[in-house]
């Protein structure tokens, strides 16, 4: 494409706390395929500050952004309690749309909105950025390459972060297992696609899902809420190629380190690691180290530098990952491929998550404490 697509980002509040603000708008403006156009949020003030500070047209209302004659590419980074809606109005407008993940609140609105857009023929963006991450993209790449010789298994555990003892008013919904925004859906998802994209698809699963913390305190207003979201969550899975996976992810955070991934194989092992106390594999800064016959111990991986001068330019952070999305979508656009996870995928995964509640539920869905 010649000319840059144009954007318009619902959920563009800016502040420290806003996802948005801190990787959406940092990556559009580092990418010179990408123009912001206009951003949204749900209310005037706040869409007043958005202006001011990107230096577009800021709304109130988000169908007045979908039907911006200057937005190509509509982005939706709200609660995903909305997500639902407002995608279903841009696929309507025959916008492009980019939808933070997970796509819908249940599998069912995943569905829906996968479908309308296959129908449609709306070209569509999932925000599964793990994939991304250049420590993942080298762990791809060895595993293909041989480097593990046969795959045996895998074990991954990591932090959410989010779900801890503590919330704020605003994040309070994550706990509530019917708002779509959990410990399983978010974290755990993010990282379900990493380990898919690495080693291949799962095809069974088994699992323990557990609420350790039945309550959880709004510290902004001194008062708890009851868990009905599942913040302990065991699964073990099967791999198309034989081997075998074994995933835990719990809420909140951990002294011993919130984030580690081991995959082990005929001839060799990869171990991924994350310096920082953040166990989202899809928003935290990586250390790959491996070893392969006829090395004994496992030694730092030097990982390559991206091949865009853009995205090498953007600061290790949650823009990153985010920006390596949009430039692989715009490519996709210019070469007419479809490379970036989109509907389909994100409605496969949300499939997985599915199966992995059902199998929970069977197993023991408990509250400790």
């Amino acid at each position: 494409m010649t000319k840059p697509i144009g954007v318009g980002v619902i959920g563009a509040s800016p502040g420290p706390n806003s996802w948005a603000a801190n990787s959406h708008i940092p990556a559009l403006r580092a990418l010179r395929g990408f123009e912001l156009r206009a951003v949204a949020t749900s209310r005037r003030a706040s869409a007043d500050a958005a202006a001011q500070a990107y230096g577009v047209e800021g709304f109130d209302d988000a169908r007045k952004l979908i039907d911006h004659p200057g937005v190509d590419l509509v982005v939706v980074a709200v609660k995903v309690t909305h997500h639902y809606d407002l995608v279903k109005q841009a696929l309507a407008a025959g916008k492009m749309v980019y939808s933070e993940w997970p796509l819908g609140a249940t599998p069912a609105e995943a569905s829906t909105l996968a479908e309308l857009a296959e129908a449609n023929g709306v070209r569509t963006v999932i925000g599964l950025q793990s994939r991304f991450a250049p420590a993942v993209r080298r762990m791809h790449d060895l595993v293909s390459e041989g480097y593990l010789g046969r795959t045996l298994a895998t074990t991954l555990i990591g932090s959410g972060v989010a779900w801890g003892a503590t919330t704020d008013r605003a994040h309070a919904y994550m706990f509530d297992a019917a708002n779509g925004a959990t410990t399983l859906t978010v974290p755990t998802g993010h990282a379900l696609d990493a380990l898919t994209y690495v080693l291949g698809d799962i095809t069974s699963v088994t699992a323990t899902l557990g609420i350790g913390r039945g309550v959880v305190q709004i510290a902004d207003e001194g008062a708890d809420v009851p868990v009905t979201a599942p913040d302990q969550i065991a699964v073990t899975a099967g791999l198309r190629s034989g081997a075998t996976a074994s995933i835990f992810y719990r809420g909140g955070l951990s002294r011993a380190g919130d984030l580690r991934w081991e995959i082990n194989g005929t001839s060799g092992d990869l171990l991924l690691t994350s310096p920082v106390a953040n166990g989202n594999i899809q928003a935290t800064e990586l250390t790959l180290a491996g070893g392969s016959t006829p090395e004994t111990t496992l030694s730092r991986l030097e990982l390559p530098k991206p091949a865009n001068p853009e995205l090498a330019a953007i600061p290790v952070g949650p823009a990153r990952n985010v920006a390596a999305l949009y430039a692989a979508f715009a490519e996709d656009l210019a070469k007419d491929t479809c490379k970036v996870p989109d509907f389909a995928h994100a409605l496969t995964i949300q499939t997985l998550i599915a199966d992995i509640q059902a199998a929970g539920t069977q197993s023991a869905l408990t509250r400790i404490g």
